[in-house]
């Protein structure tokens, strides 16, 4: 009796399974406990038949509810396939590209055109002699082959030749270029680790520059309150987005309403722009805010020539603080109380910099890498520049600057498009000394559309290499240290401005592809993955929420080394489009928010302000008129692009990631094909703002 009780437990064992169904799309599996042995001391023949037809319609159940589940994945996949196929019809049928119009950017794209040709017809080739047989040999059976001469056929012959060209004219200088962009690859991520290691001893020390005097309730007026006299500038350029935002926000900074003026400094050539910006002006004057509007009628040197105008005003000389913001910029209005006492019993500061919080930074992908990028440059690169060394580039707004330092350093210059950094390298050689406060944030926006942040981008790195070529002589002839003169000739232009873009550039875009066709040239494993992954990882560390993003933020960096390569060396030989200033494009994202904010606190009793902020209705009413009038201008209508180098650069990569494919390369083949795939979403102009 026993084998048989043995046998019917056996025979009824298994997982039971209940599934519970409350919506079609919301159901789920409950596993049960396995049945005892009690339960098998009567084995009936029934009830095991009506167990086992129960068991056999759950399962089908749970296999009918998993397939749905599925299609509906299927489903999905092709509906975004079948959209960015849409969009890509439309790039396509525009016929909008990014305009090749100087002739740099032209040579630029004529060498990466050619050298996507070479790949293609290189890959035919080599596809030719992988059906051919000549993959069965071993490398170096291939080369004995090849220098023997005993191949038959014209083919043979042809193939064998290119594998002597190969081995003894192609593969040693291409070697060479790979180990000293391995070099340079290290050295940086090098630099980048020490910064992190400078981050991470200041947040374990809590190192923070601590003003030595505080300043106290504005009640106390002049008597025991320090409160300077400061001049608040906002450069602008028909920027009708965002110009309301930014003036209510500096109209709103507490400080005593007569040691405080603020200079909206209008560069706008169009007429509309000029007037909303002249009557919003206006209309804060009326409310008590101390505010003066200034155009220039020729607009020269863009934003550096528009600050040196307004410097050589006569009033500028009662002023000791200049504080600069830009027009998509708002300060909250405790800034001045912030920063300004940084300055007291410390006449060695020239610069307070504050750093930049961003509203739109969920926007779209585009706006979530830069946040990652930007993240670390506030709190790691200038944090630990600014702790340990007292010195970092002025990022051109949320800083204060006082006005002698200013001066002794030869205020604003436009012979570069980023003047900002040269007023700081300038007041460095002078012996000024900068803080930087990472707890004191100024809200900003990105650029939402590729072709924005392109030109962005653009103009950061040329302009360095403009201001290397023109501060250099400076640099040895100054007084400072020798550390402070190595510092910023090898780590803040060398390294960081130059360097950097060239060998992402070199390495990721032009070596890996030709070691697939070089194969006797070799690009270690690790450089191709690993210490790039490590750098990606220590970058995202300031901004852990983007984490998810940080294969995209690898790819997406390696992308953008194109422009900024195109841009460092258009700085670097002054080539025409080095001096290019597009001014960033914005939204206005937090545009009426701010405004109901500010309304909110204005109802609140204060003492030192004259009830300053108008009413909310007027100014949603003037918002509507302001938007009807720049509707009468004709605008051109914004539309995505498809940008050419990016494009060739994708083919490129996705054509070495085939020639790979044939050596079973198999890191170098998925990066190729990932890179590839980046260039051509790129290319598409698929990444950033959407234009419907």
């Amino acid at each position: 009796m026993a084998p048989s009780l043995w046998w019917a437990k056996e025979s009824h064992r298994g997982t039971p399974v209940v599934v519970k169904m409350e919506k079609p799309n919301n159901w789920s599996m409950v596993e049960l406990e396995s049945p005892s042995d009690e339960d098998f001391i009567c084995p009936n023949d029934a009830v095991a038949k009506g167990g086992r037809n129960r068991n056999a319609k759950q399962l089908t159940w749970v296999l009918l509810l998993k397939a749905h589940r599925a299609a509906g994945c299927l489903t999905s996949i092709a509906a975004a396939f079948v959209s960015l196929t849409s969009a890509v019809r439309r790039r396509v049928a525009s016929g909008r590209t990014d305009g090749l119009d100087s002739s740099s950017k032209s040579r630029f794209f004529a060498c990466i055109k050619a050298f996507l040709w070479l790949s293609l017809l290189l890959l035919c080739f080599e596809m030719a002699a992988y059906f051919k047989g000549w993959q069965h040999f071993r490398q170096p059976d291939l080369y004995s082959l090849a220098d023997a001469a005993v191949v038959k056929g014209a083919f043979d012959s042809l193939y064998s030749t290119w594998v002597l060209i190969r081995v003894r004219y192609l593969a040693p200088p291409l070697q060479l270029l790979i180990h000293l962009c391995i070099v340079l690859f290290l050295i940086q991520s090098l630099d980048r680790l020490v910064l992190c290691l400078g981050c991470l001893w200041i947040k374990l020390r809590n190192i923070k520059p601590v003003a030595k005097h505080c300043i106290v309730d504005l009640e106390s007026g002049d008597g025991d309150g320090y409160f300077p006299m400061v001049l608040v500038q906002i450069p602008m350029c028909n920027e009708k987005e965002v110009y309301q935002q930014s003036i209510a926000a500096v109209c709103n900074l507490e400080w005593p309403k007569g040691r405080m003026l603020v200079q909206v400094l209008d560069d706008s050539d169009d007429p509309i722009t000029q007037l909303m910006i002249k009557e919003e002006v206006h209309k804060w004057q009326e409310n008590g805010a101390n505010i003066i509007y200034r155009h220039r009628v020729i607009r020269e040197g863009y934003k550096a020539g528009n600050l040196k105008s307004a410097m050589n005003c006569s009033y500028v000389k009662d002023y000791e603080f200049v504080a600069i913001f830009d027009a998509d910029f708002q300060p909250s209005p405790d800034f001045l109380m912030r920063t300004i006492p940084h300055f007291k019993d410390n006449e060695e500061v020239g610069l307070v910099q504050a750093r930049w919080s961003f509203v739109n930074k969920d926007e779209n992908l585009l706006t979530r890498l830069q946040l990652i990028n930007l993240a670390f440059h506030f709190e790691v690169e200038q944090q630990v520049n600014g702790i340990f060394l007292n010195f970092f580039g002025f990022n051109g707004t949320a800083g204060i600057w006082r006005i002698k330092a200013l001066e002794e350093s030869g205020g604003w210059l436009e012979r570069t498009t980023v003047e900002d950094m040269d007023i700081a390298v300038r007041a460095h050689l002078h012996g000024w000394k900068f803080v930087f406060l990472n707890d004191v944030e100024c809200q900003c926006e990105l650029p939402e559309s590729y072709e924005a942040y392109r030109k962005q981008q653009h103009r950061w790195h040329s302009g360095p290499m403009q201001l290397f070529r023109l501060c250099l002589p400076a640099i040895i002839r100054s007084e400072i240290s020798i550390l402070k003169k190595a510092n910023m000739i090898f780590l803040f232009f060398l390294l960081r401005k130059l360097i950097l873009p060239f060998y992402s550039f070199t390495l990721f875009c032009i070596i890996l592809p030709m070691t697939m066709f070089v194969p006797e040239a070799t690009l270690p494993s690790w450089v191709v993955c690993y210490i790039p992954a490590v750098m990606s990882f220590l970058n995202i560390l300031p901004a852990p929420k983007s984490f998810p993003f940080i294969v995209p933020y690898l790819l997406f960096e390696n992308t953008m080394s194109v422009t900024k390569f195109n841009a460092m060396i258009s700085g670097l030989f002054q080539l025409g489009s080095a001096y290019e200033w597009v001014v960033t494009k914005k939204s206005g994202r937090s545009s009426e928010g701010d405004l109901i904010a500010l309304v909110e606190k204005d109802q609140l009793p204060t003492r030192h302000r004259n009830n300053s902020e108008p009413n909310l209705d007027e100014m949603r009413e003037e918002i509507m008129q302001q938007e009807q009038l720049a509707a009468q201008k004709e605008k051109k209508k914004k539309h995505n692009r498809i940008y050419t180098k990016e494009l060739a650069l994708a083919f490129l990569l996705l054509t070495a990631s085939a020639r790979s494919l044939l050596s079973a390369q198999g890191i170098h083949f998925y990066f190729l094909l990932f890179q590839g795939i980046s260039f051509l979403l790129v290319g598409l102009d698929l990444i950033g703002e959407q234009v419907a």
